[in-house]
């Protein structure tokens, strides 16, 4: 028998309580006995991995006053009370203010060390839950920010925690879709910034006046139509975090002038020639490849060289099928939140759907299915790709397909129960815990 649970046993009556101790000792049980409750009280915390087996008739304490001031402490700690009087109100009056269980003197054995078996597995599992929410509370969160199981996305997350406390400037490369500003808001949100702003700016579809204005603010009456002055982008950014998406599509001459400011750390508004110093990290998206398109003349050498300090590369979607599902379903989870939706039961047939897909809009692409699933809308763009059979899934994906099922029956079955889901499963509570935070599986969806 595991020993980590103790049974504190209370009883004024030293005979008795050396005998419970021999006793509980002898069939396994690691336990310690206590003669006034008041002692034993101050030997005990919030979440103290115990189980108490006390007397009733007890000098100053008795065991009614203890059991009431322990469930002041912690509530969850089982207390099985015991008289000698087989006073029936008394036994439910204990059981109303919370008592594991009410035993009668002469104690039965057999009965005893059942009852005490079934609290040291109920203190242990609560014990189990509380420290797994505390190691879940104490993780970084990073998984819970960029999503996925695949390699790619564990170095990415490796490399964000990494980069986030450098504060460089970075490259971040993908297709449209991939989550390119995903990890853009992770790098901001574990650096020493987080408390700043972030500040983003899609560079694509811009004219040159309306990005330089944008970027760099101007002064009124800089130019036709400037009423009044504005402040751009780069310097709201001061202390925080710029996000330039699609900087591939900046022109030329607005790229010199953002040189001069990674250079320099200091901008000038249009129309003015104050010099306004700026602090910043910057963080360039791009779905091209900045190195080709400078020896293309496209993208300028130095300010790809000035950029690139750092850079992380954002697979597209079908190149990781590992992650398919546990972003799906964290997005389905999110839209039940948005459209207020009960969570639809994700059929096998579904599942081999969204891993067979090519998922040519990655991520993005994934978010609305998610979204039309959780409302019901019918989606006929929605097919397997015509180059792709079930067959190309790996063995790999295919137990990990079914082995979200198994659980997800579980969890639907026991509506959320984890203790209960776990029975049905067959598996302990601390290991359903860690597959359910695997396949990011929330009990609450399941109630």
């Amino acid at each position: 028998m595991k020993n980590d649970i103790l049974v504190v046993i209370i009883d004024n009556d030293i005979e008795i309580g050396e005998a419970l101790l021999e006793m509980l000792q002898l069939e396994g049980f690691n336990a310690v006995a206590f003669q006034q409750a008041e002692v034993a009280l101050t030997t005990l915390t919030s979440n103290s991995p115990v189980v108490v087996l006390c007397d009733v008739k007890m000098p100053k304490m008795d065991g009614m006053s203890f059991l009431s001031r322990l469930q002041q402490l912690d509530p969850s700690i089982p207390v099985l009370l015991m008289s000698g009087h087989g006073d029936i109100p008394m036994a439910i009056e204990a059981m109303k203010e919370g008592a594991y269980d009410f035993l009668e003197k002469p104690l039965q054995p057999e009965h005893l060390i059942s009852q005490l078996k079934r609290a040291v597995e109920t203190r242990r599992l609560v014990i189990e839950n509380h420290m797994l929410k505390q190691n879940l509370a104490q993780l970084n969160g990073i998984d819970k920010f960029i999503i996925g199981d695949s390699p790619a996305i564990q170095t990415i997350r490796h490399n964000v925690l990494s980069l986030a406390t450098a504060n460089v400037d970075t490259i971040i490369y993908g297709a449209t879709g991939s989550g390119k500003d995903i990890v853009a808001r992770a790098l901001h949100q574990y650096s020493e910034r987080c408390d700043k702003r972030f500040i983003a700016i899609n560079c694509g579809g811009m004219s040159e006046s309306l990005i330089e204005s944008e970027l760099f603010g101007h002064e009124a009456g800089s130019f036709t139509g400037a009423n009044k002055r504005h402040i751009g982008k780069i310097e709201v950014a001061n202390g925080g975090t710029l996000f330039l998406d699609e900087i591939e599509s900046m022109p030329m001459a607005i790229q010199i002038k953002l040189l001069r400011v990674l250079q320099e750390r200091s901008i000038e508004r249009v129309g003015s020639s104050t010099p306004i110093p700026v602090k910043m990290t910057v963080i360039a998206a791009s779905k091209d490849d900045l190195a080709v398109l400078g020896q293309q003349g496209k993208f300028r050498k130095d300010l790809f060289y000035r950029l690139n300090v750092a850079s992380i590369t954002v697979p597209a979607l079908h190149e990781r099928p590992q992650d398919i599902l546990p972003l799906f379903q964290h997005y389905v989870t999110k839209a039940c939140e948005h459209y207020n939706r009960p969570m639809p039961e994700l059929l096998p047939d579904t599942v081999n759907l969204l891993l067979q897909h090519d998922w040519p809009g990655n991520v993005r692409e994934l978010k609305n299915t998610a979204d039309r699933f959780v409302l019901g809308i019918t989606d006929p763009s929605f097919e397997p790709a015509a180059n792709t059979n079930q067959s190309g899934i790996s063995y790999e994906s295919r137990m990990e397909q079914f082995e979200r099922q198994l659980l997800e029956e579980g969890l639907r079955s026991a509506k959320g129960q984890v203790s209960k889901a776990a029975e049905l499963l067959d598996l302990t509570t601390k290991t359903l815990y860690r597959k359910m935070k695997k396949h990011y599986l929330d009990k609450k969806v399941f109630k």
